[in-house]
């Protein structure tokens, strides 16, 4: 079943906090990994999951911290502003501007049809759509944590691909293969980005009570962010402790091994397991850690977005069919070629 667009599967709003599934999640999961320190059979995936905690704490805090800054003060105007112009500037702006877009993968779903329903061309919301869930600065953090400088590498990678990709799509669009956004109007030109920043900057005023304000704002943003992330990362780390401990090393080795087959059995893996972008990256690091083939890490991380039923959905609905099928077609066979080159190189 496909969430609805603005209700993104990872994030429950209007919720008492002791309610939503996040909280349950993470309160579970570490109750689990505490109690399984004294349940024999359950040692191994104790070890694992609290050693996966420390390697990745300091990233998912520094990284919901800066969302939470980013939330405050970046405007959603500007994003709409730079993402509305139908030029390949447009495709550039959509794919940096994935780089500020603190959401997980389902929150970016929800962000990128409220886009294309204020008239955000389809190229740049696609572009948008494929950027944000692992150039975000919550993911990139987290990222670097697990892989350490070949995280920048993935992160580059999902870059070219989102650039590309927008840039494939604006070519389908001006031959009409690709549906238009209905929703596209005239925005106004007089409104700049940049006069707007300098009139903020101005207008800024540093005292008790503003800095208060910035305080609480950027609280409710990194706890907004948390409740959004914290759920999947956790169910990600407890997937990946499960597969540290449990799944043996040969059946990595066999089926997710550096070769073509395991970069399909990778793809069609990331294609039916339905997690968000935080959750997805400790198991794909765990996928690294046991066969040492970024080029499936890689795999398993880009082609969920691109081939997960959720976003694949939510694109045929709003955005059109031939939309989604392009973006598939497009996408797909990108990061199967990265994936191999990363695995022959590295």
């Amino acid at each position: 079943m496909v969430a609805p667009p603005h209700e993104p599967a990872c994030h429950e709003p209007g919720k008492k906090w002791y309610l939503k599934r996040a909280w349950w999640v993470v309160g579970g999961s570490f109750l689990f990994g505490t109690l399984s320190v004294v349940i024999p059979p359950l040692e191994p995936f104790s070890v694992a999951f609290w050693g996966y905690v420390n390697l990745i704490l300091w990233a998912v805090g520094l990284g919901l911290v800066l969302g939470g800054v980013i939330e405050h003060y970046v405007p959603k105007e500007y994003i709409s502003k730079l993402l509305a112009r139908p030029s390949k500037r447009t495709v550039v702006y959509a794919t940096g501007l994935g780089l500020v877009a603190s959401a997980c993968s389902h929150g970016i779903l929800a962000l990128s049809m409220e886009l294309h329903k204020k008239g955000a061309s389809g190229p740049a919301v696609i572009s948008f759509l494929l950027a944000s869930p692992w150039a975000n600065f919550p993911v990139t953090i987290l990222l670097v944590g697990l892989f350490g400088w070949k995280g920048f590498l993935i992160i580059l990678a999902a870059l070219f691909v989102a650039l590309t990709t927008g840039l494939c799509f604006q070519a389908l669009d001006r031959r009409g293969w690709i549906e238009k956004n209905k929703n596209t109007v005239a925005f106004d030109p007089s409104f700049s980005v940049r006069f707007h920043f300098k009139e903020r900057v101005k207008s800024y005023r540093f005292s008790v009570s503003q800095l208060k304000e910035d305080f609480l704002g950027i609280a409710r943003g990194t706890l907004g962010l948390a409740e959004m992330v914290l759920g999947w990362v956790t169910f990600g780390v407890v997937l990946a402790s499960l597969a540290q401990a449990y799944v043996p090393a040969h059946l990595f080795q066999e089926y997710l091994g550096p070769d073509l087959l395991g970069l399909f059995v990778t793809l069609g893996f990331a294609a039916i397991l339905e997690v968000c972008s935080e959750g997805t990256a400790p198991l794909a690091f765990e996928i690294y850690r046991q066969t040492h083939a970024l080029g499936n890490s890689f795999v398993f991380l880009c082609a969920g977005v691109v081939t997960d039923y959720t976003e694949v959905g939510l694109v045929w609905m709003n955005l059109g069919k031939k939309t989604a099928l392009w973006m598939v077609a497009i996408g797909v066979p990108q990061v199967l070629i990265l994936g191999f080159l990363f695995n022959l190189l590295l």
